[in-house]
């Protein structure tokens, strides 16, 4: 690691870190457990305890040593800080800030920094994040599967649980729906798991709650019956929810029946069944209801698309569906089994495999509208992440400036801010002294300090009167660099 130079700011180019890869894989965790406990971590040494530094900058002009940062100011402030408000939130919703923390900890590890710092809108009271911020966790890489056809399952997603795959191995993966489970009575056949009338509905070992869901049935090639009583069987989700399987191809029934239908609660907005005897392929991105106690935080949707085609759109849900009688609104368990139902037709499925979801906003989830609270929350473990980022830069570096100031964007320091406005003081001095041909020469640099200073001033980083953003402005314009903007 270079050594601090002995000028006022001999700054490196930020360029020079964007596509550096994170280094930092417990921060999350820690910050986490600093914000349970009400403790951080000590200064790494002696010499950086006696130094009094922060975040691997002596700020009093002498160099750390070790590079080594002392915490302090992440968890000895929280305690003082909007974190530690978390002891008066409800139990769940303590949970769910906690769950922040803990969410990137790892992801974070091994994010690359991509992009330019101070550029978009900053956060804000239900945003944790700033627009296009370049420490925004990137998304995972998953490799999708193949599509379905009427004839031939396609492939799952690299990530997908697969729960029947047409072999008989995947049958241990379900249990006869009866208290005392059991082997599964109904039989494979050509690839395909098939009901057999009167052995009863069947679930998953596997309980899962919001996910989504991809599950292929077929109606007997012979039609017999009419209304409900033809092809009829039931998708149900957590073992609670239905959405119905019935051979509505040229069969009308009651609406809220109608294959995939949400079973007497929502009718399908349209009927895009295939004829019987083809697989009819069903998409299903599932929500269940989220309380807090009695209270609703989040009432839970679902989706479904049959054979590419729209039938319910992000549907309400008030708790389980059932048979003639309507809903009784309530929560619905965190997790449960898939079950098929037995309604006594020969109805075939197949390709059935799952991808569970991201936790929402409410449950501790990190993107979207959060609570004023978990939203600072999160904002203070990212200025945590960042700071300490900073301690493995080059003590007093433009480089490692730019990234404590970066910090003050999520959670104010009047420390690091004080500090750093004395640093761009001497910064502009030193550059208003300079000979022309050394400012020319370090013209791209001091540019792109510009546009920083502009950034921090205009969102609050620094005082709206700042001198040295004045200052600088007039050495760029002495220099005739802005009329190239013009």
């Amino acid at each position: 690691m270079r050594p601090a130079s002995s000028g006022p700011w001999q700054w490196k180019h930020v360029s020079e870190r964007i596509g550096r890869t994170c280094r930092l894989k417990s921060i999350g965790a820690g910050f986490a457990a600093a914000v349970e406990t009400g403790r951080a971590a000590k200064p790494k040494t002696a010499a950086a305890a006696a130094n009094q530094t922060r975040d691997g900058v002596d700020w009093a002009g002498k160099t750390n040593p070790d590079g080594g940062g002392d915490c302090r100011s992440v968890g000895e402030r929280a305690k003082e800080g909007p974190v530690m408000k978390l002891i008066a939130l409800t139990p769940f919703a303590r949970a769910a800030v906690l769950a922040l923390f803990v969410s990137c900890a790892s992801a974070a590890a091994s994010v690359p920094v991509v992009g330019t710092p101070f550029f978009g809108d900053p956060p804000d009271a239900t945003h944790p994040w700033a627009i296009h911020d370049r420490n925004r966790p990137q998304p995972v890489r998953v490799a999708p599967g193949t599509a379905s056809t009427a004839d031939q399952p396609g492939q799952p997603p690299a990530d997908a649980i697969v729960l029947f795959d047409g072999t008989a191995a995947s049958l241990d993966r379900w249990v006869s729906n009866n208290k005392e489970g059991g082997p599964v009575k109904w039989v494979i056949r050509d690839g395909a798991l098939e009901c057999v009338a009167k052995t009863g509905d069947i679930r998953t070992v596997d309980e899962f709650g919001d996910c989504q869901l991809r599950i292929e049935w077929a109606a007997p090639r012979r039609v017999e019956g009419r209304s409900q009583g033809r092809g009829n069987s039931g998708i149900f989700l957590l073992g609670l929810v239905e959405v119905q399987v019935l051979d509505n191809y040229d069969n009308p029934t009651y609406a809220d029946g109608f294959a995939a239908s949400v079973y007497g609660v929502n009718p399908p907005l349209a009927n895009a069944l295939r004829p019987p005897g083809e697989c009819q392929i069903i998409d299903i991105v599932f929500r269940r209801p989220v309380y807090d106690g009695d209270r609703v935080l989040d009432p839970g949707y679902v989706t479904v698309f049959c054979n590419g085609v729209l039938v319910q759109d992000h549907t309400p849900l008030e708790g389980p569906t059932g048979h003639i009688k309507r809903t009784k609104v309530g929560p619905l368990p965190a997790k449960g089994p898939l079950k098929l139902q037995d309604h006594g037709n020969p109805v075939r499925f197949r390709n059935i495999w799952y991808r569970p979801l991201p936790p929402r906003a409410v449950e501790g989830g990190t993107d979207g509208a959060l609570s004023p609270a978990a939203t600072q929350a999160k904002r203070e473990q990212i200025a945590a992440f960042i700071r300490a980022d900073a301690a493995s830069m080059a003590s007093g570096s433009r480089e490692q400036a730019f990234r404590l100031g970066e910090s003050l964007m999520y959670a104010p320091d009047p420390e690091i801010r004080a500090r750093l406005e004395r640093m761009a003081v001497d910064y502009v001095t030193e550059v208003a002294a300079l000979p022309a041909f050394e400012r020319e020469a370090r013209k791209a640099e001091i540019l792109e300090t510009l546009r920083v200073l502009r950034y921090a001033t205009k969102h609050g980083l620094l005082a709206r009167d700042f001198a040295p953003w004045s200052r600088l402005e007039q050495v760029i314009k002495d220099a005739g660099w802005d009329d190239a903007k013009k």
